[in-house]
């Protein structure tokens, strides 16, 4: 496809994906007051000292519109996690034009397992955001009153959802990079080392709050994902290996066709054609 076709395909895909996700931004509206309840819960089962002592769960916002953008803030939340299956989707389709036949089976494989590693970052995000808050209030000291904002712990919620939910989904792209030849399983253990302490690094970069245990509440199960990644790129990598005829032979080896020691048909006498007599 020409350059312009691809754009005109990339704004479709785009375009539908947020369509999808405007569909369940409605379901958020609708269901805004359970799912505000839900996502306030971990603030809310926090001790009563870190909620400024008082004894209801109370969240202040300073700003006109504050109240506003938490619907819509709330809203944009259940439509992304909702969506998700046909958010990726349109991700994936966007490639795979660009893939060969038996390739474009693993758009199966990709929605399957993208959904619900999304979601189980996300459900992980979620339930230790509590303790995360708990460590990051444990520095504050007498006299100081925590005063969270609306605003402030939406976004954080926020940020702590899709890092994470997109950081699982991660290791799914370097398996299914494997499948379709690109990324061997020799590559990922050569830069095993690097690629361990990079997850490390992007996990103390990627979570908000900057404390140590969001950042290895999120380092570890990504770690650990990545490992089992490399590991089913390593028999996948055997298995076509197996299949493969050629495989381990070098690429200077002499065929052993037409070789010296032995007599092709046609150099039989007998066997060789004959010429008509010249007259």
């Amino acid at each position: 496809m020409p350059l312009m076709d691809h754009l005109r395909e990339l704004r479709n895909r785009i375009v539908k994906a947020l369509l999808f996700i405007a569909a369940g931004m409605v379901v958020g509206f609708v269901y805004f007051e359970p799912v505000w309840d839900f996502l306030q819960r971990p603030y809310c089962d926090l001790p009563q000292s870190a909620r400024a002592g008082s004894d209801e769960c109370e969240l202040i916002y300073t700003g006109i519109f504050d109240a506003f953008f938490l619907q819509f803030k709330v809203a944009a939340i259940v439509g992304i996690v909702v969506a998700s299956p046909f958010w990726l989707y349109q991700l994936w389709a966007f490639v795979a034009p660009a893939l060969h036949g038996r390739e474009k089976r693993y758009t199966y494989v990709f929605i399957g397992a993208a959904a619900p590693l999304f979601l189980g970052g996300a459900a992980l995000a979620y339930y230790i955001t509590e303790l995360a808050m708990q460590v990051l209030f444990g520095f504050g000291t007498e006299g100081m009153v925590p005063m969270i904002t609306i605003a402030n712990y939406l976004s954080y919620m926020i940020t702590m959802i899709l890092v994470f939910g997109i950081a699982f989904v991660i290791p799914l792209i370097v398996v299914l990079l494997n499948f379709m030849g690109v990324l061997s399983h020799a590559v990922l253990a050569k830069w095993r080392r690097l690629i361990l302490f990079l997850i490390v690094t992007a996990a103390a970069v990627a979570t908000p709050g900057g404390d140590p245990f969001s950042m290895m509440a999120l380092a570890v199960p990504l770690g650990v994902l990545y490992m089992g990644a490399e590991l089913v790129c390593y028999v996948n990598d055997r298995r076509k290996r197996g299949s493969d005829p050629y495989a381990g032979l070098d690429d200077d080896e002499a065929s052993a066709l037409g070789g010296d020691d032995e007599i092709s048909p046609l150099d039989d006498e007998d066997d060789a054609p004959r010429l008509p007599p010249k007259r």
